[in-house]
């Protein structure tokens, strides 16, 4: 979705997240995974921001810029906020450990250093990309921010401590690779505001994932809602006037915490086989993904809390091997059902109320309007859309830009 709606936007920006998670983009250069650059980068008409809410990680920034280049791609035009503030080598160092420490209280975490460098950036400890270009403001923001740390090195983690010299001198290199991006993206965003330009902010991972209002301690560390979207960007909240939720046509995840649709055994692994370009395996991690029936209860709650003003429905395509498809219309906690989606320890102790759909037992891919679709696929997408009280404006029936079908509705 962000790779099309991109080709009509002026500005791409990422407001939030780092490089633990990943899109998926199928074009004419080929399949790319994208970590940290927005999806505009195959445009080369648009201007890529990366907002001052994002977790930078520079070496992954400029692996990524690399990997296009070699591949034939235009260099993006790409602008990062000065504001931005940067993943350090010992916030990656102190996720691995803690992940480590943890064993089976383990929160599924990526390794990507995303919750020490929240954790960093609210304690005030954190380095913004201004911060640098000024060789002694950086020695002692990582001098400061060491002081602590340094103890935990060794009395919690038995680690050697770590040099603050041979930190420094690295984000100094750095530094002189990423300069000719840097820049003030709020003034760009405002004048492009100014000028009626389309701007798509995108985000990285779902609603669930949010800190406040999803399956708590099972989330990322940053707002994942379109509503912290202009803070993350660097926008005013009153220019945000469409909020497009993108969800499945079933459930997947990766990392720990309740899933209430979750399969497993061979129903599990024929579905993952089947989803996405390459089965359902994380962007980032390889892992494979936890995969369920559709939960209207979690994504009626997501459209909501996101203030969706239309949802686009992916992976159709992949159901067209079922006999029968559930969806999970409501949750059973303690003998009462609800369509309230609970609070995680309530959500831990809720069991799936179904609902069976037939299947259209077809191939779909080849598909171009959703007139064409068999009865019984057209059925299943509007029950959807009822149960969500969000209009379902786009389905996908595979991963490539012209498998993306634009419902058109009778006036």
């Amino acid at each position: 979705m962000t790779d099309v709606l991109s080709g009509g936007s002026r500005c791409v920006v990422r407001y939030q997240g780092g490089s633990n998670a990943g899109h998926t983009i199928i074009n004419s250069y080929g399949k790319f995974a994208l970590h940290l650059l927005p999806s505009g980068v195959f445009h080369p008409e648009v201007l890529n921001i990366i907002g001052p809410g994002v977790a930078l990680n520079i070496m992954q920034l400029l692996q990524e810029l690399d990997a296009l280049a070699k591949r034939g791609v235009t260099q993006p035009r790409l602008m990062i906020s000065e504001r931005t503030q940067v993943v350090m080598p010992y916030h990656i160092l102190f996720d691995e450990l803690e992940e480590s420490r943890l064993g089976d209280r383990k929160f599924g975490s990526t390794k990507q250093g995303i919750a020490p460098f929240y954790a960093d950036k609210y304690a005030k400890l954190g380095i913004q990309v201004a911060d640098l270009f000024d060789e002694a403001r950086v020695r002692a923001r990582v001098s400061a921010s060491l002081e602590a740390k340094q103890v935990l090195l060794k009395h919690l983690y038995n680690h050697p401590a770590l040099e603050v010299d041979v930190i420094v001198r690295e984000l100094m290199l750095q530094a002189e690779a990423i300069r000719p991006f840097v820049g003030n993206t709020s003034l760009v965003l405002q004048e492009v505001l100014a000028d009626g330009g389309e701007i798509l902010i995108e985000g990285q991972l779902g609603a669930l994932r949010d800190p406040d209002h999803g399956i708590y301690p099972y989330s990322t560390s940053s707002s994942t809602l379109a509503g912290f979207g202009a803070v993350g960007a660097g926008l005013p909240a009153s220019s945000i006037k469409r909020v497009i939720a993108v969800t499945k046509s079933y459930s997947s995840c990766v990392g720990e915490g309740p899933f209430v649709t979750e399969l497993s055994g061979e129903a599990a692994d024929q579905l993952r086989q089947r989803g996405g370009a390459d089965g359902e395996y994380g962007v980032k991690t390889g892992r494979p993904r936890r995969v369920g029936w559709f939960d209207a209860v979690a994504t009626r709650y997501g459209c909501t809390i996101q203030g969706a003003t239309a949802v686009a429905l992916t992976n159709l395509d992949v159901l067209g091997y079922l006999d029968e498809i559930l969806v999970c219309m409501a949750y059973d906690i303690q003998g009462m059902q609800t369509q309230q989606f609970p609070a995680s320890c309530q959500l831990e102790q809720a069991v799936p109320v179904y609902r069976i759909f037939p299947g259209w037992k077809c191939d779909i891919s080849g598909i171009r309007t959703f007139a064409e679709l068999p009865e019984a696929a057209q059925y299943y997408v509007t029950e959807l859309e009822a149960a969500l009280g969000v209009s379902i404006d786009w389905v996908s029936v595979g991963p490539e830009r012209e498998q993306l079908i634009k419902r058109i509705r009778e006036s």
